[in-house]
């Protein structure tokens, strides 16, 4: 696999279906960078695992599932023979888990340079809840990724590191159920599903902040991929999903035909130059077509459900609450 058919995320020329223009960006070499992607081990995670670690990034891959893990780290070499790449062990619906998997990394010693917060679960048909009792897409989407970040923080400060959280365009939409996080009573997965990433925003807005106030050398960005055919609504059995939903093949019959929406390829953009970018502040990117759907990658304006510094701060001691993780250097 060539730099050009990974990058190009171009739909196929068809009777009926329209040519996609080419999108792209180009990545600055990132030899000596020490980079881990959550949710890598396949579809848009593994296209930004796959696009780090060619441009020369120490890439690891955490994943549940070895056998899908083996799998990435074989197209990632295909894709990138020179690549660095190694597996380790980390289910975020587990705060044990995430204990371990960072224990291991700090045991290594070795300072981490970027954290992509790119996994994710979306809307179960019921609610469901992780091993530690969450709302499994609280607790997968933000809980999880709060710990590894609480874990990780002597690692981050060392390598001054940036790191992306990837939200979602439903984070413009819904809000906080503060009364009732974990959706004990009258559960909507979709409501859920907002909060959680409104949750996942708010925080990496709020370690922004604390990293500006006590210097810890870290900058947090924020993206969304717009929409595109990922594998967030696929079958998932493990979910209570047996099968893709109607959404996703409306999505897929879209994408196709360059219509309004992204690429799996071109929906990983947006979390790539959130990445590698040399704004000091941060910032919000996703695409900048209509509706923000799809498109070539640009800063975006921050949500309204984003923009209180209150509501950061309460989702982050709320979260330092309920995992019982402190951030702590």
């Amino acid at each position: 696999m060539d730099q050009r058919s990974l990058d190009a995320g171009l739909a196929p020329v068809d009777a009926g279906i329209m040519t996609r223009t080419p999108i792209d960006i180009t990545l600055p070499d990132l030899t000596g960078t020490r980079a881990i992607v959550t949710g890598a081990s396949d579809g848009m995670g593994l296209v930004i695992a796959t696009r780090l670690a060619a441009a020369g990034a120490d890439l690891i891959l955490p994943v549940r599932n070895r056998t899908k893990g083996d799998a990435a780290i074989a197209a990632v070499r295909d894709a990138a023979p020179t690549a660095s790449a190694e597996l380790r062990d980390l289910d975020l619906s587990s705060l044990d888990s995430v204990a371990g998997f960072a224990a291991g990394l700090l045991a290594d010693g070795r300072p981490v340079h970027l954290l992509v917060n790119n996994a994710g679960v979306m809307t179960p048909p019921t609610r469901q809840t992780t091993v530690d009792g969450f709302e499994v897409q609280f607790g997968t989407n933000h809980l999880g990724h709060f710990a590894l970040v609480a874990h990780l923080l002597p690692l981050l400060r060392a390598g001054q590191a940036r790191v992306v959280s990837q939200i979602s365009i439903a984070a413009n939409q819904g809000a906080i159920n503060w009364d009732d996080p974990n959706w004990e009573r009258s559960y909507d997965g979709m409501r859920a599903y907002s909060q959680s990433k409104i949750a996942f925003g708010l925080f990496g807005l709020e370690l922004s902040r604390r990293s500006r106030a006590e210097g810890w050398g870290i900058t947090s960005a924020l993206s969304h991929p717009g929409v595109a055919p990922t594998n967030l609504l696929a079958a998932r059995p493990e979910l209570g999903r047996t099968r893709e939903t109607g959404s996703r093949r409306i999505i897929r019959a879209l994408s196709e035909r360059g219509i309004l929406l992204g690429t799996v390829a071109t929906a990983a953009l947006p979390a790539l130059l959130a990445a590698t970018t040399t704004d000091a502040d941060g910032g919000f990117f996703g695409p900048s077509g209509p509706g923000h759907l799809g498109g070539r990658p640009a800063q975006q304006k921050l949500y309204s459900r984003l923009r209180s510094p209150e509501d950061a701060s309460r989702i982050w001691q709320l979260s330092s609450e309920l995992t019982g993780v402190h951030a702590s250097t």
